[in-house]
């Protein structure tokens, strides 16, 4: 029997020794001001989880690896895409190092070139059948984070105008360099779509909303996780819940880039919908079922600078939680 209700769940996420946690329950499911957080968000700067992933920082104030800022999970890319999604407070200068050292990153060697196939030796996009072959989610993340965390200036229209210059016909992004490559990556598509609505709604950009709509159609045609052809799961991973995804993909993370761009009332997000609800668990929470990084103090690639709660089918993961309680809130699921 259910012992739960979408109340005793919430209460407990507000009990988390984890203020990220009670920051996304407040924010995004309460619905409480930004002056009635600005305690919270205090907290969550000076929380252990961000003392750990500012910890490796040189005289500079910047993330080491200094000049691999894209070091899988532990580069400076990685660590304000963390930031930028816990609840950082905005606006704070300490961060501008890492800020630098990201932006710095992602708009060098942008030249586009005209080609049949890359070349090895030329830096740049390479632009192959009209398709710009670039690993967009990177430039997206960078966008995503410099506005959420408040760091905005005038590259970041940069940034967003290289998105829109790069977007496909179908609406998304592919870094897949074959010649007859002509449907965009989910992976890569996701992050822009993200970054851009972000954009769009901080800017009033009425070209980046409508990039955005674009972009979000390649997603809701094919019911966030379902193929074009017969209807049947595209890829077994996006059915399972993660946090983070970093630049993959899972149904909970589609549907909170939907929720936040306004996408979610879509009728097309309710299979996902109706698969996120069956993997609620008798707690009321939800499980993390995999994960894509390792733990691990020695900075090896894949590792992350902290752990994200338990990984289990049978057991609730806060931070995912948290944030299927949000997509919940946005879609009208949660009761009372």
């Amino acid at each position: 029997m259910v012992k739960w209700s979408d109340e005793t769940i919430i209460e407990k996420l507000l009990t988390s020794d984890e203020p990220s946690i009670r920051w996304k329950v407040r924010s995004r499911v309460h619905g409480d001001s930004e002056d009635a957080l600005i305690d919270l968000r205090q907290e969550i700067k000076a929380s252990p989880r961000v003392r750990a992933l500012l910890g490796d920082r040189d005289e500079k104030g910047r993330v080491r690896p200094v000049h691999h800022v894209y070091k899988k999970w532990n580069g400076a890319h990685w660590v304000l895409a963390h930031l930028a999604d816990i609840g950082y407070p905005e606006g704070d200068s300490d961060l501008i190092p890492i800020r630098e050292q990201v932006l710095n990153c992602w708009l060098e060697r942008i030249q586009e070139y005209v080609c049949e196939k890359p070349i090895p030796s030329r830096d740049g996009v390479p632009v192959i059948n009209g398709r710009a072959r670039r690993c967009a989610s990177q430039q997206s993340n960078a966008l995503y984070a410099t506005l959420a965390l408040g760091l905005a200036d005038d590259r970041c229209q940069q940034l967003a105008e290289l998105l829109m210059r790069w977007q496909w016909p179908d609406g998304g992004w592919n870094c897949d360099c074959k010649p007859e490559a002509k449907n965009s990556s989910f992976w890569e598509s996701l992050i822009p779509l993200r970054a851009l609505s972000l954009y769009a709604r901080a800017t009033g950009d009425q070209k980046a909303r409508a990039s955005t709509e674009h972009a979000a159609e390649l997603f809701l045609k094919r019911r966030l996780f379902r193929r074009l052809s017969d209807g049947e799961v595209m890829n077994e991973q996006f059915t399972r819940l993660h946090y983070p995804c970093y630049w993959r993909y899972d149904v909970l993370f589609a549907l909170k880039v939907m929720a936040e761009g306004g996408f979610i009332s879509d009728p097309r997000c309710a299979d996902a919908l109706d698969l996120l609800e069956s993997k609620r668990l008798p707690d009321g929470g939800w499980p993390a079922e995999e994960r894509f990084y390792r733990k691990s103090d020695d900075g090896v690639s894949g590792s992350d600078r902290v752990a994200w709660g338990m990984v289990s089918a049978k057991k609730m993961n806060e931070w995912v939680t948290a944030d299927a309680l949000y997509v919940m809130k946005a879609a009208g699921r949660l009761k009372g």
